[in-house]
């Protein structure tokens, strides 16, 4: 969605000071669109991350072109961005350690301030891990309580296997926050029981959130003040590292009885 300066101005007041953003975003026109709205000097009281990877004819992780789409965000923005993401190299994993020696050499050439890795899907990039020099200041992911459980292991795993500074999260509602089944998910239960009362069921499952898995921040997406404020107030709450634990084992659980389920189909079949 466009950002408007209205809503930037409503961020601030909130305490929001971090914007993210992307290349492809509102047709390839996030950048000037975003740097309109909050012209002025607005732009300057937020952090801005961005992702490159996705392209008019596609995704891609040539060097040549990632670097290209950074200085054009650089540009577009007025500043460097403080943070640039590959954006989904699990299409490509096969050129994620070039990539990633591009995004550092972009950090070092002053064309943003930090870089990282903005998966979708961990998994694809666990095996290529093992070929990448360089340490990303951050490996974003998806959090929360519609992200599966192998999902949830692998974002760890990268984390450890890259050596990522700081990792963030995204869509913590599955890119939706309207959507009924959040009204009758009652995320209250991972709140310390003092907490349950006051919290709303957004605000919980924000909170559930920050914990599925650990994560310094999370994108979420509004054109709503009100949905804002509301999001923005969830940080007094937390989840229960308790009921985190217990709800991972039953992930896990369920992961284990379906491939059983499947094997044994499998054998009965065959």
């Amino acid at each position: 969605m466009a950002p408007t300066r209205p809503l930037l101005e409503h961020a601030l007041t909130a305490g929001v000071t971090a914007l993210d953003t992307a290349f492809n975003y509102d047709a390839y026109a996030g950048h000037r669109v975003l740097a309109r709205a909050a012209a002025g000097g607005l732009l300057e009281k937020f952090e801005v991350s961005t992702k490159v990877g996705y392209f008019p004819d596609g995704h891609t992780l040539e060097p040549a072109r990632l670097r290209a789409a950074v200085e054009r965000a650089a540009a577009e923005l007025g500043r460097p961005p403080d943070t640039v993401l590959l954006h989904n190299p699990e299409h490509a994993p096969a050129g994620l350690a070039a990539a990633c020696d591009t995004l550092a050499a972009c950090r070092d050439a002053g064309l943003c301030a930090a870089w990282g890795i903005a998966a979708w899907n961990p998994s694809p990039l666990l095996s290529a891990a093992a070929g990448i020099d360089v340490r990303p200041d951050v490996l974003m992911v998806r959090a929360g309580l519609a992200v599966r459980g192998d999902v949830l292991d692998a974002a760890e795993r990268l984390t450890l296997a890259l050596g990522a500074a700081d990792r963030w999260g995204m869509a913590p509602f599955a890119g939706n926050p309207n959507d009924p089944v959040w009204s009758k998910v009652d995320a209250t239960v991972f709140l310390e029981p003092g907490q349950r009362a006051s919290a709303s069921r957004v605000q919980a499952g924000l909170a559930a959130a920050f914990a599925l898995p650990a994560v310094s921040r999370i994108a979420v997406g509004t054109s709503s003040p009100q949905h804002l404020d509301e999001l923005a107030a969830a940080v007094r709450y937390a989840a229960g590292p308790a009921v985190v634990d217990e709800y991972r084992e039953l992930l896990r659980a369920g992961a284990g009885r379906r491939k059983g389920d499947q094997r044994a189909a499998h054998a009965h079949h065959g």
